[in-house]
């Protein structure tokens, strides 16, 4: 019998229990944050602060504290302080160490679980892992807790713990105090913005009724010199406002609630109907509360909340919301003869059309899809939204028939708009893909046939064009020029934009159709780059276009498809020497000495003219004159200006190229900048204008 001839194992091919890790503590988190923040960026280092905000402001929302602080300190970190009941410091019964040890070090403990026996009712913290989170991913973090007349301290590194809690003095205050510092390690820049705390925290001001909140910028702030400066002994404040420092800071306090927010949103809209709906019901254990206003305008504005958490993506609430939205306005349209037979019904987009709404549900056991809390899952909240919302809708258009009539209104001009833009889709659209619509007879396309690696250029112009297309790589770069300027789609309708001879050809060149046969998968480039001019004219053609963009094309947006090239502003050639600088900044560091050699020969020709007098030049100056001399600086005003050779090394060269690639960090701010600057309402742009113009950077 043969022997049996043994397989050999390589070394390394072995797997048994030895190869599963363990990770312990809060190591997880270290290992892969996104889990936990949702990113590395600039949005999960928010995200650290939306955290420990959150548990204070739990605290407000159980009746438990009404004052909340959020300092940005000189070192990078940040401080929240509340005045609520303290983190427990007694010793915790599983983990056999005080309480604020377990919250701040091990993940899924908190005071959020545990049902009525638990220390909240409502929360937003449902996973019990922000406190602990953020600890795990700064590089330094202490917990200072007031509380039964003690002041209790413990620091941590990295998530780990420096000492044990201990009792430091006594106090006669009460709450929490959390100071962090991000770890640069994780992520990619430590900067926190203050328009963006002050934009999310403004949200929670109007979210909890009666809660005071203060934000203060203190970065540049020194305790000894009262100036600039880095240190961070803040020892001696409890509330920091107290200290009546000047730095910059902001207080919000709101008693009217939704409808603050919802007038807040409004205040530079027309509105269509005077009063702000407002309805505020608990049904099976769901808080409900709802306001919105119908304005003037073709865009809507719905802002969802869970237990106060903003839900960018939406979830169950806001499917109930819609669903009664419109159900309860075909209802009673088509039974008080508002709503004709020819016109049919309301579907989801023309009840929304205009519409500026916040919906807000709590839940004591809430189901978040993910730990970022984007969207809610809880499936009880929709029966809940559609019933509370639905009946208390019913009852104010019965009671407010001229109210009602105006909104009625609103959504039968975004009916009648939507049907006269699908025929004229259909005529345009439809029609031509049956005939097989060419492409735009001015794109020069690209000969890749993956989308992946295509680009194209919309360039301003055909002489940018005709550059464009002889500098290109024509493997993977595609070229569309615009003649012009194209249609402000923020004023006009589908139908109307479709008559564009300059939006249908970019239509077309991207693949995607538009509106509800819109496809994002039919993309035909991941790469659409805006080349336009460095003047006033090419910012308000890329406005436009991103305009466009953002109103039709969002999926593209967010996809990180949209791109804007940044050609250079200057060619300074030095003898043989040619060099291209972006910025002024750029162009007088590359010229070096001799920037300043050229600005006094400037002045001194500008001085001398007319004057008549010849001064004997010094050696110095001669040799200075004749360096100068050799230098040409050239300020292109358009990519027309550059030969193809140029525009390829500058602009078009993947390898050598700047892009900027466009993104929406917050929706409804973006919604809102759209609207003022494009939208036919001149006051607030006016408004914008004045109030924003000597930050205008003129090139005069």
């Amino acid at each position: 019998m043969a022997k049996k001839e043994e397989k050999k194992v390589k070394k390394g091919d072995s797997y048994g229990a030895d190869q599963i890790s363990v990770l312990e503590g809060l190591e997880p988190v270290r290992r892969r944050p996104g889990m936990y923040i949702g990113s590395t960026g600039i949005d999960g280092l928010h995200h650290l602060v939306w955290e420990i905000f959150d548990n204070s402001r739990d605290e407000a929302m159980g009746g438990f504290c009404d004052h909340i602080e959020v300092t940005m300190l000189p070192d990078n970190s940040v401080r929240v302080v509340d005045n609520g009941r303290g983190i427990p410091v007694d010793i915790h019964s599983k983990t056999k160490v005080s309480a604020l040890e377990t919250v701040m070090t091990t993940l899924h403990a908190g005071g959020k679980f545990g049902g009525d026996d638990s220390g909240y009712k409502v929360s937003g913290g449902l996973h019990g892992v922000g406190a602990s989170v953020v600890n795990a991913l700064s590089i330094y973090t202490k917990a200072e807790v007031h509380k039964d007349g003690g002041k209790y301290v413990q620091e941590y590194s990295q998530g780990k713990k420096k000492a044990a809690v201990k009792k430091v003095s006594t106090s006669k205050n009460h709450g929490t105090i959390i100071t962090f510092r991000p770890d640069e390690e994780i992520f990619k820049q430590v900067r926190f913005d203050w328009d963006t705390i002050i934009g999310h925290l403004r949200q929670q001001a109007y979210l909890v009724k009666g809660l005071r909140i203060d934000i203060i910028d203190a970065r540049e702030w020194d305790p000894i010199t009262g100036g600039k400066g880095k240190s961070n002994d803040y020892e001696d404040a409890f509330w920091f406002r107290e200290m009546d420092l000047e730095v910059p800071s902001t207080t919000f306090y709101f008693e009217g609630g939704l409808v603050s927010l919802v007038k807040f949103y409004n205040k530079a809209e027309k509105p269509v109907h005077s009063s702000v709906f407002y309805v505020e019901r608990e049904l099976e254990d769901v808080g409900v509360e709802v306001a919105l206003q119908y304005i003037d305008s073709m865009n809507s504005t719905v802002i969802p909340f869970a237990n106060n958490i903003h839900n960018p993506e939406g979830g169950t609430h806001i499917t109930g919301f819609k669903t009664a939205l419109t159900r309860v306005l075909n209802t009673y349209g088509k039974k008080n003869n508002l709503i004709k037979e020819a016109d049919g019904g309301f579907t989801g987009d023309d009840v929304l059309e205009g519409l500026t709404a916040v919906v807000s549900v709590k839940l004591r056991e809430i189901q978040f899809e993910g730990q970022t809390k984007a969207k809610l899952g809880s499936t009880e909240a929709q029966g809940a939204v559609a019933t509370v919302f639905g009946e208390a809708l019913t009852s104010f258009l019965e009671e407010n028939p001229d109210e009602a009539k105006s909104i009625i209104s609103k959504s039968l001009l975004a009916l009648r708009a939507r049907k006269a833009a699908k025929a004229a889709k259909d005529s345009i659209l439809r029609k031509g893909a049956l005939e097989g619509m060419t492409l735009p007879g001015k794109l020069a396309d690209c000969q890749a046939k993956d989308a992946e690696s295509g680009e194209l250029f919309i360039v301003e112009g055909d002489s940018a064009g005709g550059t464009a297309k002889m500098g290109r790589d024509r493997k993977t770069q595609a070229i569309l020029p615009l003649r012009g300027k194209i249609l402000n789609v923020e004023r006009a309708r589908l139908d109307r934009m479709l008559g564009s001879e300059q939006i249908k050809n970019l239509v077309i060149a991207m693949g995607t159709s538009i509106g509800d046969t819109f496809d994002l998968s039919k993309m035909r480039y991941h790469k659409i780059i805006l080349a336009t001019d460095a003047d006033v004219d090419g910012a308000h053609i890329r406005t436009l276009i991103l305009t466009l963009m953002y109103r039709y094309f969002r999926p593209v947006l967010d996809a990180g498809y949209i791109y804007i090239a940044q050609p250079p502003l200057f060619k300074i050639k030095k003898g043989k020497e040619i060099m291209y600088a972006y910025t002024d900044e750029e162009r007088d560091r590359l010229l070096g000495k001799d920037a300043v050699a050229l600005e006094d020969l400037l002045s001194e020709s500008a001085n001398d003219e007319g004057s008549g007098e010849e001064e004997e030049e010094t050696e110095e100056e001669n040799a200075k004159n004749k360096r100068v001399a050799k230098i040409h600086i050239q300020r292109y005003k358009g990519l027309g200006e550059m030969n193809s050779d140029e525009l390829w090394e500058t602009t078009m060269d993947p390898a050598r190229r700047i892009l900027k690639q466009v993104s929406v960090n917050d929706a409804e701010d973006a919604n809102k900048v759209f609207d003022m600057l494009m939208g036919s309402e001149v006051p607030p742009r006016k408004s914008f204008i004045t109030s924003h113009a000597k930050m205008a950077n003129l090139d005069i």
